[in-house]
């Protein structure tokens, strides 16, 4: 519990940047697969705000589900990245981003950076903290931590079911 006050105060300064500017918000539907010392596949939503198309910040929540020690789990996770591309004069205009973020559950922390292809695909890896002594069903979850995500736009949705 001593990396909460970490976590909140991250949370929070990241926060500050939103008074600071007009962001426009869109919602994202994400599933994905996780590597967390445990295979586990991941379903959540997001939220994308940007301002202009060079600094995208993302929120989000999922839950992680998978079997550890021959038994079903599940456990909530939340997240927060940044993603940056200031590259200009180029024919496919942003196609690729640099993420930076973390994410945090009831059993770890994690630091990330990786890559991610239109905001839609996501490759990213990292390393996981403990944060519960007692682990996922006797498990404990520390140690590098892999996430390939894809995110669907609820715009996107819309348009091909209506």
């Amino acid at each position: 519990m001593k990396k909460f006050p970490v976590v909140l105060l991250f949370l929070l300064a990241w926060g500050t940047q939103f008074s600071q500017a007009q962001l426009t918000m869109h919602p994202l539907i994400h599933a994905g697969y996780v590597y967390q010392n445990q295979s586990f596949g991941e379903i959540g939503g997001r939220l994308l705000f940007l301002e202009n198309d060079d600094v995208i910040y993302r929120i989000g929540a999922s839950a992680l589900l998978g079997s550890v020690n021959h038994e079903f789990a599940a456990m909530p996770k939340v997240q927060a990245d940044v993603l940056l591309n200031f590259e200009r004069n180029v024919d496919f205009y942003h196609s690729y981003y640099f993420l930076a973020g973390a994410e945090a559950t009831s059993k770890y922390v994690a630091p990330k950076v990786g890559v991610t292809l239109f905001g839609l695909l996501d490759l990213t890896g990292g390393y996981a903290f403990p944060v519960s002594k007692t682990g996922l069903n006797g498990k404990e979850l520390k140690g590098l931590n892999i996430n390939f995500t894809l995110n669907i736009p609820v715009v996107m949705i819309r348009e091909v079911l209506f």
